[in-house]
């Protein structure tokens, strides 16, 4: 009975917190963004593609 609760508990925060989900996806994406923002060159054009497409990815409606 306690499986069966501890399941129940988490198919309802899984569902109900949709927003973690995109976060998973985002958070590594826009680290990766700030640490190639540090090649001279083509850093930060790269950085505003990566924060451009994790911003997309946050609209997403889960």
């Amino acid at each position: 009975m306690a499986i069966v609760r501890m399941l129940l508990a988490g198919v309802l925060v899984v569902t109900l917190s949709g927003c973690v989900l995109t976060k998973i996806i985002t958070v590594p994406m826009r680290v990766v963004g700030a640490v190639i923002s540090i090649i001279p060159v083509a850093g930060n054009k790269a950085h505003a593609a990566i924060d451009t497409a994790a911003e997309t990815v946050d609209d997403i409606p889960i």
